[in-house]
């Protein structure tokens, strides 16, 4: 991976996933009074979710700028369908990651409005996607995204491409 591909993605990671899923869940756990939850289910739960969305998020930036050779932000995306990886299973896993870290927040904090946000977040989402990303790759990579559409769910993980 070049250099400046990637200071193109982890800048990409600190303006956009790093603003909905760490800061701005902070602000509103800080605002609502939520605190850290002590040892216990809730604090577990939480950094099971926060470390594996945060794993999730890094596998699927590792594909789009190795196999892609691009970044997730609109003004430079990967130059090839990314269909490998975690993107074999779900369409949408960098989108599953952010969630899951705000989930991780949201048990970490005990915090009933970080699961409003995470649920506004994942309408926010869908919305990008259906609106926005689904058209575009449709219209760049063609035949090629409709067959993976058919073959990968937009959410929920299923068999997978075929080899």
């Amino acid at each position: 991976m070049s250099p400046l591909l990637l200071f193109k993605n982890l800048l990409f990671t600190v303006l956009v996933p790093g603003t909905f899923g760490v800061y701005l869940p902070m602000v509103i756990a800080g605002r609502t009074g939520a605190r850290a939850a002590g040892v216990g289910p809730f604090w577990l739960l939480g950094l099971v979710l926060l470390a594996t969305g945060s794993l999730i998020y890094m596998v699927c930036i590792v594909e789009f700028a190795t196999r892609g050779r691009g970044t997730p932000a609109p003004i430079d995306p990967p130059r090839t369908l990314v269909v490998t990886g975690l993107y074999r299973y779900v369409r949408n896993p960098m989108y599953l990651g952010v969630l899951s870290v705000v989930l991780g927040w949201a048990a970490l904090t005990r915090s009933p409005a970080l699961l409003l946000y995470a649920a506004a977040l994942w309408t926010m989402f869908q919305l990008v996607i259906i609106l926005y990303e689904e058209p575009t790759l449709r219209r760049l990579f063609g035949e090629a995204y409709q067959r993976y559409c058919h073959q990968v769910g937009r959410w929920i993980p299923g068999k997978g491409l075929a080899q």
